[in-house]
Protein backbone atom coordinates (compact mmCIF):
# COMPACT_ATOMS: atom_id res chain seq x y z
CA UNK A 1 0.00 0.00 0.00
CA UNK A 2 2.75 2.46 0.94
CA UNK A 3 4.75 1.74 -2.19
CA UNK A 4 1.73 2.19 -4.44
CA UNK A 5 0.89 5.46 -2.73
CA UNK A 6 4.38 6.81 -3.30
CA UNK A 7 4.27 5.86 -6.97
CA UNK A 8 0.90 7.58 -7.35
CA UNK A 9 2.29 10.76 -5.86
CA UNK A 10 5.40 10.73 -8.00
CA UNK A 11 3.38 10.05 -11.12
CA UNK A 12 1.04 12.95 -10.38
CA UNK A 13 3.41 15.58 -9.11
CA UNK A 14 7.14 15.12 -9.31
CA UNK A 15 8.65 17.64 -11.71
CA UNK A 16 10.96 14.96 -13.04
CA UNK A 17 8.02 13.68 -15.07
CA UNK A 18 7.08 17.21 -16.18
CA UNK A 19 9.98 18.08 -18.47
CA UNK A 20 8.06 20.78 -20.30
CA UNK A 21 6.52 23.87 -18.73
CA UNK A 22 3.25 23.06 -20.50
CA UNK A 23 3.09 19.86 -18.41
CA UNK A 24 3.36 21.72 -15.10
CA UNK A 25 0.79 20.40 -12.62
CA UNK A 26 -1.72 22.66 -10.84
CA UNK A 27 -3.44 21.43 -7.70
CA UNK A 28 -5.26 22.65 -4.61
CA UNK A 29 -4.83 21.78 -0.94
CA UNK A 30 -8.00 22.17 1.12
CA UNK A 31 -7.69 22.67 4.86
CA UNK A 32 -9.71 20.72 7.40
CA UNK A 33 -10.74 24.14 8.68
CA UNK A 34 -11.97 25.46 5.34
CA UNK A 35 -15.33 27.22 5.18
CA UNK A 36 -16.28 24.99 2.23
CA UNK A 37 -16.57 21.23 2.66
CA UNK A 38 -14.65 18.60 0.72
CA UNK A 39 -17.87 17.68 -1.06
CA UNK A 40 -18.59 21.28 -2.06
CA UNK A 41 -15.09 21.76 -3.44
CA UNK A 42 -15.22 18.44 -5.32
CA UNK A 43 -18.52 19.45 -6.92
CA UNK A 44 -16.89 22.44 -8.66
CA UNK A 45 -15.26 20.23 -11.28
CA UNK A 46 -12.26 18.01 -11.94
CA UNK A 47 -8.84 18.74 -10.52
CA UNK A 48 -6.03 17.37 -8.37
CA UNK A 49 -6.79 18.08 -4.73
CA UNK A 50 -5.04 17.28 -1.45
CA UNK A 51 -6.70 17.34 1.96
CA UNK A 52 -4.76 19.16 4.69
CA UNK A 53 -5.55 17.26 7.86
CA UNK A 54 -5.48 18.46 11.47
CA UNK A 55 -5.62 15.59 13.94
CA UNK A 56 -8.44 15.90 16.47
CA UNK A 57 -8.56 14.27 19.89
CA UNK A 58 -11.48 12.18 18.68
CA UNK A 59 -9.90 9.82 16.16
CA UNK A 60 -13.34 8.81 14.86
CA UNK A 61 -13.69 12.39 13.62
CA UNK A 62 -10.32 12.12 11.87
CA UNK A 63 -11.26 8.81 10.24
CA UNK A 64 -14.56 10.26 9.00
CA UNK A 65 -12.79 13.28 7.49
CA UNK A 66 -10.21 11.15 5.71
CA UNK A 67 -12.84 8.82 4.26
CA UNK A 68 -14.94 11.76 3.07
CA UNK A 69 -11.92 13.27 1.33
CA UNK A 70 -11.16 9.92 -0.29
CA UNK A 71 -14.75 9.52 -1.52
CA UNK A 72 -14.68 13.10 -2.86
CA UNK A 73 -11.73 12.21 -5.10
CA UNK A 74 -8.90 13.87 -3.17
CA UNK A 75 -5.52 12.40 -4.12
CA UNK A 76 -3.43 12.74 -0.95
CA UNK A 77 -3.53 13.65 2.73
CA UNK A 78 -1.28 16.49 3.90
CA UNK A 79 -0.86 15.73 7.60
CA UNK A 80 -0.18 18.95 9.51
CA UNK A 81 2.42 18.18 12.18
CA UNK A 82 3.48 21.65 13.35
CA UNK A 83 0.26 22.70 15.09
CA UNK A 84 -0.50 20.35 18.00
CA UNK A 85 -0.38 23.60 19.96
CA UNK A 86 -1.16 26.95 18.40
CA UNK A 87 1.56 29.60 18.43
CA UNK A 88 1.02 32.91 20.20
CA UNK A 89 -0.63 34.85 17.40
CA UNK A 90 -0.77 38.30 18.91
CA UNK A 91 -2.87 39.84 16.15
CA UNK A 92 -5.56 37.20 16.74
CA UNK A 93 -5.43 37.86 20.47
CA UNK A 94 -5.66 41.62 20.01
CA UNK A 95 -8.57 41.31 17.59
CA UNK A 96 -10.24 38.46 19.54
CA UNK A 97 -10.33 36.57 16.27
CA UNK A 98 -13.24 34.26 15.53
CA UNK A 99 -15.27 33.38 12.46
CA UNK A 100 -18.12 35.75 11.57
CA UNK A 101 -21.59 34.29 12.18
CA UNK A 102 -22.22 33.54 8.50
CA UNK A 103 -19.15 31.26 8.25
CA UNK A 104 -18.49 27.87 9.84
CA UNK A 105 -15.89 25.12 9.57
CA UNK A 106 -17.99 23.25 7.01
CA UNK A 107 -16.23 19.88 7.30
CA UNK A 108 -17.35 19.63 10.92
CA UNK A 109 -20.92 20.93 10.76
CA UNK A 110 -22.56 17.53 11.11
CA UNK A 111 -20.23 16.67 13.98
CA UNK A 112 -21.12 19.74 16.06
CA UNK A 113 -17.52 20.93 15.75
CA UNK A 114 -18.02 23.55 13.06
CA UNK A 115 -18.51 26.60 15.25
CA UNK A 116 -15.63 28.64 16.65
CA UNK A 117 -16.90 30.37 19.77
CA UNK A 118 -15.87 33.82 20.89
CA UNK A 119 -13.21 33.97 23.60
CA UNK A 120 -11.48 36.51 25.81
CA UNK A 121 -8.40 36.34 23.56
CA UNK A 122 -8.41 34.27 20.34
CA UNK A 123 -11.34 32.10 19.38
CA UNK A 124 -9.05 30.03 17.15
CA UNK A 125 -6.61 29.40 20.00
CA UNK A 126 -9.45 28.26 22.25
CA UNK A 127 -10.80 25.98 19.54
CA UNK A 128 -7.40 24.38 18.92
CA UNK A 129 -6.76 23.88 22.63
CA UNK A 130 -10.10 22.14 23.00
CA UNK A 131 -10.08 19.96 19.89
CA UNK A 132 -6.58 19.27 18.52
CA UNK A 133 -4.58 16.33 19.83
CA UNK A 134 -1.36 17.49 21.51
CA UNK A 135 -0.05 13.91 21.65
CA UNK A 136 0.45 13.78 17.87
CA UNK A 137 3.44 11.55 17.08
CA UNK A 138 5.10 9.57 14.28
CA UNK A 139 2.83 6.65 15.16
CA UNK A 140 -0.06 8.67 13.75
CA UNK A 141 1.50 8.63 10.27
CA UNK A 142 1.41 4.84 10.41
CA UNK A 143 -2.11 4.85 11.86
CA UNK A 144 -3.39 6.96 8.97
CA UNK A 145 -2.03 4.38 6.54
CA UNK A 146 -4.31 1.80 8.14
CA UNK A 147 -7.46 3.80 7.39
CA UNK A 148 -6.72 5.09 3.88
CA UNK A 149 -4.93 4.07 0.71
CA UNK A 150 -4.16 7.71 -0.08
CA UNK A 151 -0.49 8.77 0.09
CA UNK A 152 0.38 10.70 3.27
CA UNK A 153 2.49 13.84 3.05
CA UNK A 154 3.98 15.23 6.27
CA UNK A 155 3.50 19.01 6.32
CA UNK A 156 5.61 21.16 8.64
CA UNK A 157 9.10 19.67 8.32
CA UNK A 158 12.10 22.01 8.68
CA UNK A 159 15.03 19.71 9.56
CA UNK A 160 16.93 16.76 8.14
CA UNK A 161 16.13 14.73 11.28
CA UNK A 162 12.38 15.15 10.86
CA UNK A 163 12.68 14.39 7.14
CA UNK A 164 14.32 11.05 7.93
CA UNK A 165 11.76 10.27 10.63
CA UNK A 166 8.91 11.09 8.21
CA UNK A 167 10.25 8.62 5.68
CA UNK A 168 10.80 5.97 8.34
CA UNK A 169 7.17 6.39 9.39
CA UNK A 170 6.06 5.72 5.81
CA UNK A 171 5.37 9.22 4.50
CA UNK A 172 4.95 9.37 0.73
CA UNK A 173 6.14 12.98 0.60
CA UNK A 174 7.28 15.94 2.67
CA UNK A 175 6.13 19.55 2.68
CA UNK A 176 8.73 21.97 4.03
CA UNK A 177 6.60 24.52 5.86
CA UNK A 178 6.78 26.85 8.85
CA UNK A 179 3.03 27.53 8.85
CA UNK A 180 3.49 30.99 7.36
CA UNK A 181 5.89 31.81 10.24
CA UNK A 182 2.81 32.19 12.48
CA UNK A 183 3.68 29.39 14.89
CA UNK A 184 7.06 30.55 16.21
CA UNK A 185 8.88 33.87 16.02
CA UNK A 186 12.32 33.74 14.38
CA UNK A 187 11.71 30.33 12.82
CA UNK A 188 13.87 29.72 9.72
CA UNK A 189 12.31 30.57 6.40
CA UNK A 190 11.32 27.55 4.34
CA UNK A 191 13.73 28.41 1.52
CA UNK A 192 16.56 28.27 4.11
CA UNK A 193 15.46 24.85 5.38
CA UNK A 194 14.61 23.31 2.00
CA UNK A 195 18.03 22.08 0.86
CA UNK A 196 18.77 20.35 4.19
CA UNK A 197 15.49 18.44 3.95
CA UNK A 198 16.02 17.54 0.29
CA UNK A 199 19.48 16.13 1.04
CA UNK A 200 18.08 14.07 3.92
CA UNK A 201 15.30 12.67 1.74
CA UNK A 202 17.90 11.40 -0.77
CA UNK A 203 15.32 11.16 -3.53
CA UNK A 204 13.27 8.56 -1.67
CA UNK A 205 10.18 10.79 -1.60
CA UNK A 206 9.30 14.11 -3.27
CA UNK A 207 9.89 17.23 -1.19
CA UNK A 208 7.60 20.23 -1.62
CA UNK A 209 7.80 23.71 -0.14
CA UNK A 210 5.38 26.42 0.89
CA UNK A 211 5.83 29.87 2.38
CA UNK A 212 7.32 33.11 1.12
CA UNK A 213 6.68 32.56 -2.59
CA UNK A 214 5.84 35.93 -4.10
CA UNK A 215 7.52 35.88 -7.53
CA UNK A 216 8.36 33.43 -10.27
CA UNK A 217 12.02 33.79 -9.29
CA UNK A 218 11.10 32.32 -5.88
CA UNK A 219 9.70 29.24 -7.62
CA UNK A 220 12.88 28.93 -9.69
CA UNK A 221 15.11 29.13 -6.60
CA UNK A 222 13.10 26.48 -4.77
CA UNK A 223 13.28 24.08 -7.71
CA UNK A 224 17.03 24.72 -7.99
CA UNK A 225 17.38 23.74 -4.32
CA UNK A 226 15.65 20.44 -5.01
CA UNK A 227 11.93 21.03 -4.45
CA UNK A 228 9.59 18.80 -6.43
CA UNK A 229 6.87 21.43 -6.35
CA UNK A 230 5.74 24.65 -4.70
CA UNK A 231 2.58 25.48 -2.74
CA UNK A 232 1.38 29.10 -2.86
CA UNK A 233 -0.86 30.55 -0.15
CA UNK A 234 -1.04 34.24 0.61
CA UNK A 235 -0.77 35.59 -2.97
CA UNK A 236 -3.82 33.48 -3.83
CA UNK A 237 -5.72 34.60 -0.73
CA UNK A 238 -4.89 38.27 -1.30
CA UNK A 239 -5.86 38.16 -4.96
CA UNK A 240 -9.08 36.32 -4.14
CA UNK A 241 -10.01 39.05 -1.65
CA UNK A 242 -9.17 41.79 -4.14
CA UNK A 243 -10.69 40.48 -7.37
CA UNK A 244 -12.27 37.08 -6.76
CA UNK A 245 -11.68 34.30 -9.25
CA UNK A 246 -10.28 36.72 -11.83
CA UNK A 247 -7.72 37.91 -9.30
CA UNK A 248 -6.54 34.39 -8.54
CA UNK A 249 -6.21 33.63 -12.26
CA UNK A 250 -4.25 36.84 -12.73
CA UNK A 251 -1.76 36.21 -9.91
CA UNK A 252 -1.15 32.60 -11.00
CA UNK A 253 -0.55 33.75 -14.58
CA UNK A 254 1.85 36.41 -13.30
CA UNK A 255 3.82 33.83 -11.33
CA UNK A 256 3.87 31.46 -14.28
CA UNK A 257 5.03 34.19 -16.69
CA UNK A 258 7.76 35.34 -14.29
CA UNK A 259 8.90 31.77 -13.79
CA UNK A 260 9.02 31.07 -17.52
CA UNK A 261 11.00 34.27 -18.09
CA UNK A 262 13.45 33.32 -15.32
CA UNK A 263 13.95 29.95 -16.98
CA UNK A 264 14.57 31.56 -20.36
CA UNK A 265 17.05 34.10 -18.99
CA UNK A 266 18.84 31.30 -17.11
CA UNK A 267 19.13 29.15 -20.23
CA UNK A 268 16.76 26.44 -19.01
CA UNK A 269 14.59 24.85 -21.69
CA UNK A 270 12.84 22.45 -19.30
CA UNK A 271 12.28 21.95 -15.59
CA UNK A 272 14.90 19.20 -15.60
CA UNK A 273 17.55 21.71 -16.64
CA UNK A 274 17.07 23.82 -13.49
CA UNK A 275 20.00 22.85 -11.25
CA UNK A 276 21.75 23.94 -8.08
CA UNK A 277 24.42 25.58 -10.24
CA UNK A 278 21.89 28.25 -11.29
CA UNK A 279 21.79 29.90 -7.85
CA UNK A 280 24.18 31.10 -5.18
CA UNK A 281 22.82 30.77 -1.64
CA UNK A 282 23.82 32.78 1.43
CA UNK A 283 25.31 29.66 3.00
CA UNK A 284 27.50 28.74 0.02
CA UNK A 285 31.25 29.04 0.33
CA UNK A 286 32.51 32.26 -1.26
CA UNK A 287 33.43 31.85 -4.90
CA UNK A 288 36.97 32.99 -5.61
CA UNK A 289 37.40 35.21 -8.60
CA UNK A 290 40.22 34.26 -10.96
CA UNK A 291 43.35 36.40 -10.75
CA UNK A 292 43.75 38.88 -13.54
Amino acid sequence: MQLRGRHQLLELLCVSVCPNLSDFVDLQTLSSWATSSVEEVASTGPGIRFFQLYVYKDRNVVAQLVRRAERAGFKAIALTVDTPRLGRREADIKNRFTLPPFLTLKNFEGLDLGKMDEASDSGLASYVAGQIDRTLSWKDVKWLQTITSLPILVKGVLTAEDARLSIQAGAAGIIVSNHGARQLDYVPSTIMALEEVVKAAQGRVPVFMDGGVRRGTDVFKALALGASGIFIGRPVVFSLAAEGEAGVRKVLNMLRDEFELTMALSGCRSLKEITRAHISADWDLPRLSPRL
